[in-house]
């Protein structure tokens, strides 16, 4: 299978199964659009005759032989490899767990996809001793595993750090009697940020999300306080304070912000958190019923798609400059990317990644949480629902009936499953919308690639 579009003057051939890319001229592109293999050692008659009008027969043979040379070293119309695989793949031990540890916020977002912090229930913070239990789950469950991952999560975890700490050191604790490496993530909207919290993330936090959606009319137009009044002026000096101190062995972060209806325009809001010194970046759609006055909807995705593509362009004109920065969408591997099994089923959603509510319910993941009928166990009885997980194991790529013949099924590995159980009612089916903005990132991220050669 290939997939092949034309992008800021580069022509980009991507085959789909090896994952090798080609930046040719236009003959090689024209050409690979009317081949089909198996391929032959010589161009086609019927295709020259159709080429020669606008190219000399010489050109035209000699440019096949190039694409051929490629087909039989398995860059050009390979097979697919992957899908034998498939159905054999197994449960893997959970090595990630999302910590809700607190079911509040002081924040009051209209697009918050948790029910302002409540996740349809009420307010609470996660004790202590559910944070215990969590760790010890963690423990159990992770089997041969020695990185662990556990994300503080919310509502707004500041609003319990005392908590947040005290599970930190628990986990520290039992590194060495385990044989076990924890690496600690928090997100945070950032009201509550001071110098000492500053100084516990930055020793502990291996990677910190710090929520802000760029200008601050876009901002405080959705990210409110509880009295109605905007964030911006208050949270933007504490995350300059924290990137400014984030050095040494954890410097990773992202200034995570989402767009809405509201910003089609987001590619100023990515350049105005450049702007202010910010140089990991990621502002994301928002995914929501499209009935919301901010959602996105399939009218919005020709503004969309310009709009990634411009600021795609804008990241090649600044990269190497004191302005360059990442943008989370366009990071792409295409020499080594992800394992085989990341290519086929994802994040690990509801199989090595799970969401501990603050009762200590487990979920396949914090967008699951609330959902009673997708609730997979309790830390407390060390309960873990084996078929659900194993539903979640064999949510492949090739199970997806919209996955299987798409042409970016190896960079989404199927997309998020709460996406597609939330608004295509299966994990198993598409969110479509998320599926076009995917690959047109896809396709921006190819060309940066295409870009630096």
């Amino acid at each position: 299978m290939l997939h092949q579009y034309q992008l800021n003057g580069y022509n980009i051939i991507l085959d789909v199964n090896s994952g090798a890319v080609h930046v040719v001229d236009e003959l090689a592109y024209r050409l690979a659009q009317m081949l089909e293999p198996p391929l032959s050692d010589s161009c086609p008659d019927q295709i020259t005759e159709q080429l020669m009008p606008d190219f000399d027969k010489a050109s035209i043979q000699e440019t096949y032989q190039e694409l051929f040379a490629l087909y039989q070293q398995g860059q050009l119309f390979s097979v697919d490899d992957y899908e034998k695989f498939s159905n054999i793949l197994s449960e893997s031990p959970v090595k990630a767990m999302c910590l809700h540890i607190a079911h509040d916020c002081n924040l009051r977002c209209k697009y918050c996809f948790a029910d302002t912090g409540e996740y349809m229930g009420h307010r609470e913070l996660m004790s202590f001793e559910t944070g215990r239990a969590a760790i010890d789950y963690l423990l159990h469950y992770s089997k041969g595993r020695r990185n662990l991952e556990v994300d503080f999560f919310g509502g707004e975890p500041l609003m319990n750090f005392e908590v947040v700490k005290q599970i930190v050191a628990y986990a520290r604790s039992k590194e060495k009697e385990y044989g076990k490496v924890f690496r600690f993530t928090i997100t945070t909207n950032g009201l509550l940020l001071d110098d000492n919290k500053i100084d516990f993330i930055n020793q502990e936090m291996s990677n910190v999300v710090l929520s802000l959606d760029g200008r601050k009319e876009i901002n405080d137009r959705v990210r409110v306080r509880v009295d109605g009044k905007g964030s911006y002026d208050s949270i933007v000096p504490k995350y300059k304070r924290l990137v400014e101190k984030r050095t040494g062995p954890y410097d990773q972060y992202y200034v995570r912000g989402t767009f809405t209806k509201y910003n089609l325009d987001f590619a100023e809001d990515v350049l105005h958190l450049n702007d202010l010194g910010f140089d990991q970046i990621s502002v994301e759609p928002v995914v929501a019923d499209p009935k919301e006055s901010y959602a996105l909807t399939e009218q919005d995705l020709p503004q969309i798609f310009a709009e990634y593509e411009r600021l795609a362009k804008i990241l090649i004109e600044r990269q190497g400059t004191p302005k360059d920065f990442n943008f989370f969408h366009f990071m792409i591997d295409l020499e080594q990317g992800p394992c085989a099994i990341k290519r086929l089923r994802g994040c690990g959603c509801g199989n090595e990644y799970v969401a501990i509510t603050p009762s200590g319910d487990i979920y396949p993941c914090h967008q699951f949480v609330g959902h009673e009928n997708w609730k997979m166990g309790n830390v407390y009885d060390l309960s873990l629902n084996s078929e659900m997980k194993q539903q979640f194991a064999s949510a492949t790529v090739y199970g997806k009936e919209d996955c299987k013949n798409c042409w970016a099924k190896f960079y989404c590995s199927g997309g998020c499953n709460a996406n597609s159980m939330l608004y295509a009612g299966d994990i198993r089916k598409s969110h479509h919308l998320s599926c076009e903005l995917e690959k047109k990132r896809v396709e921006c991220a190819i060309m940066i690639k295409a870009a630096q050669f």
